[in-house]
């Protein structure tokens, strides 16, 4: 499901193609951040670590790196780069949508009108409670399609105050939380997400024009710590009405330490010239690498239900004595290594939809 830069380094993005139709350069940099957070995702949704998203914000870093990309790909019609986009993001849902949408009709669910969202999800896609932890992840979908039909005019827009508009775009966030409470319907929880990582879209912007490079070392660690000092402290001191500290459940501490942390990570990039092309020489490492950045789409979508099967394998390994005698069954690392296997068998099953929808050949292991 999930992602270039112009300035001090002048490197391509990962998974983009030359104007001329070569072949691509990849910035191992943002290979490896797109790759770590996909991870990070999985093992969230298998321990449920409140803390995980401060040690990386991954859906921001995600964000972050599908805005720049976007900004680069704009250089071409608007109308041929959304139509591209929708191509390489719906026919991997449609895919997995299948099965999901089959299961909780046999087991009973009876759909709306809604069920149009199955088709494009514009708006949250409807589902079955037994269904809702496989379904429950299309929010990252539904907001990235959104930020894509929405990045030409909100790509001019940025152009004409650069700064002034990164900043601004923090404070959908502050009112949402402030000043209008959105309602909690498709609606108001669209607009919610949009406002909470618009900042990590529109700093792909800036990190793509040359933007953010240009900015003084001291403004942009200044800003940045301010930015993480608030979305922390925002967290903790508000842990009591939300129940938690995770920044998954407090939508303005995401925003802001999302925004400081992503920041920090592409000014390094931007300023520093930093990069991971010395991964090239550990080539397993590499490998994985770019498996996960080819399949970021189908890692995404199967990775919830691959960890949803995982407990039932688990449980009949209980019947088999060598099994329980030796296997660590009650681990939740070994649910989560069980879960990564079956993630890999998904892959291998389906990745290769990826490949079509890219109008790439098709293959079992890109």
């Amino acid at each position: 499901m999930g992602a270039h830069s112009k300035g001090a380094v002048h490197r391509r993005a990962a998974g983009d193609a030359h104007a001329d139709g070569s072949t691509p350069v990849r910035d191992r940099y943002f290979d490896t951040l797109r790759a770590l957070a996909l991870v990070r995702v999985v093992a969230y949704h298998a321990f449920g670590w409140p803390w995980a998203g401060l040690v990386l914000p991954s859906m921001g870093v995600m964000f972050g790196l599908a805005g720049s990309l976007m900004a680069r790909s704009l250089r071409r019609p608007a109308p041929a780069v959304l139509r591209s986009r929708l191509r390489r993001l719906l026919p991997p849902f449609w895919c997995w949508g299948l099965f999901v949408v089959g299961a909780m009709l046999v087991r009973g669910w009876m759909p709306g009108w809604q069920i149009v969202y199955w088709v494009v999800p514009l708006g949250d896609p409807p589902g079955s409670a037994w269904g809702e932890q496989a379904w429950e992840i299309l929010w990252y979908l539904r907001t990235y399609l959104w930020f894509v039909l929405l990045s030409p005019l909100l790509l001019r827009l940025f152009r004409l105050a650069p700064v002034p508009v990164l900043l601004l775009s923090l404070a959908p966030a502050v009112v949402l939380r402030f000043l209008w409470q959105p309602p909690d319907d498709r609606f108001g929880t669209g607009l919610l997400d949009l406002a909470t990582y618009l900042f990590c879209w529109v700093l792909g912007f800036a990190h793509h024009d040359g933007v953010l490079g240009r900015l003084r070392p001291l403004a942009v660690v200044a800003l940045s710590s301010a930015a993480l000092a608030f979305g922390a402290w925002y967290a903790f001191a508000h842990r009591g009405e939300y129940g938690t500290y995770d920044l998954d459940d407090i939508p303005l501490a995401q925003a802001f330490w999302s925004a400081g942390f992503l920041t920090l990570l592409m000014y390094a990039k931007a300023r520093l010239g930093t990069d991971f092309s010395g991964l090239v020489r550990m080539r397993r490492l590499d490998r994985l690498v770019s498996v996960f950045n080819a399949r970021a789409v189908t890692v995404y979508l199967w990775h919830e239900l691959a960890l949803v099967l995982a407990v039932p394998l688990i449980d009949r390994c209980w019947d088999v004595p060598a099994f329980a005698a030796y296997l660590p069954l009650e681990s939740q690392w070994f649910l989560l290594g069980v879960g990564w296997v079956l993630v890999g068998v998904f892959v291998l099953l389906f990745g290769w939809v990826e490949d079509v929808a890219a109008r790439r050949r098709p293959r079992l292991v890109p």
